[in-house]
């Protein structure tokens, strides 16, 4: 009769271990066996994802994130952001990002890329690559310096998101922000992430979560996109950064030298 007891009872009154098992045993079987091979109806999705958003030639998108760092002792601890992008193709991106670890606006003009931390007072600027996809290219490999979901960026992010994955398949359906969306899954050697993705006309993504299998407690990373607009309107100077008459001019840190950049 103790069944009977939980009819009714709040998911916030009950045991976690208990809770976790009634959620795993609310999924069909079907979802908890690993599907073998690439679908190509997955592989589609995708293409036509990516394809899509590669040819918008300006767009803004706001976004929540939520990463998770493992402790020596395996415990877990999350700490949320949200950023607002703004791009403009070939060779202008803006991205204001707030959050528990990070209060940063990355400005990129074509010529020049700069991180300024109001709250700090500081900025730094490198001159960059004239395009968008190398100067993301130098900021991860040079600074040390990575753009929200930035993978989905680039022009070729197709060939970028499928590079080695062994796995790939169609989880369902799925609502994100009010959206519908179709679900996908993908793997690779290191890393398993899922894709939800608009259906309809504008096949824009709209959560997407990367699992890194190869570190200790396989921590997460997920990125909800709350907002797009396929038609910002962009007002002169935005991709420029003009100093703060407080703020202090300071140097990018190398990658490796002990005190990397804020992510």
């Amino acid at each position: 009769m103790r069944n009977q007891k939980m009819i009714g009872r709040s998911p916030a009154t009950m045991p976690m271990a208990l809770l976790a098992v009634l959620i795993v045993a609310a999924f069909p079987k079907s979802l908890l066996a690993q599907p073998e091979g690439i679908d190509p109806q997955a592989v589609d999705r995708l293409k036509s994802a990516t394809s899509y958003l590669a040819g918008q030639k300006q767009f803004s998108v706001d976004t929540r994130s939520t990463i998770e760092v493992v402790l020596n002792s395996g415990q877990k601890l999350q700490f949320d952001h949200s950023a607002a992008l703004l791009v403009q193709r070939p060779n202008k991106l803006r991205a204001e990002r707030q959050g528990d670890l990070v209060d940063q606006v990355f400005y990129y003009d074509g010529e020049r890329l700069t991180l300024h931390n109001p709250s700090d007072q500081v900025y730094a600027t490198v001159a960059a690559p004239d395009t968008l996809e190398e100067m993301l290219d130098f900021a991860r490999e040079s600074l040390d310096v990575v753009a929200p979901a930035g993978d989905l960026l680039y022009t070729n992010a197709f060939e970028i998101l499928m590079q080695d994955v062994s796995s790939a398949f169609v989880v369902g359906k799925g609502v994100v922000e009010g959206e519908r969306c179709e679900h996908l899954a993908f793997r690779s050697p290191h890393v398993d992430w899922q894709i939800w993705i608009q259906e309809g006309a504008e096949p824009l993504p709209r959560k997407l979560v990367i699992t890194s299998r190869d570190v200790p407690g396989a921590p997460q990373f997920a990125v909800v996109m709350t907002k797009w607009d396929l038609a910002p309107e962009i007002a002169e100077g935005t991709f420029e950064f003009t100093p703060p008459a407080d703020a202090m001019q300071t140097e990018f840190v190398p990658p490796g030298s002990g005190a990397p950049e804020s992510q």
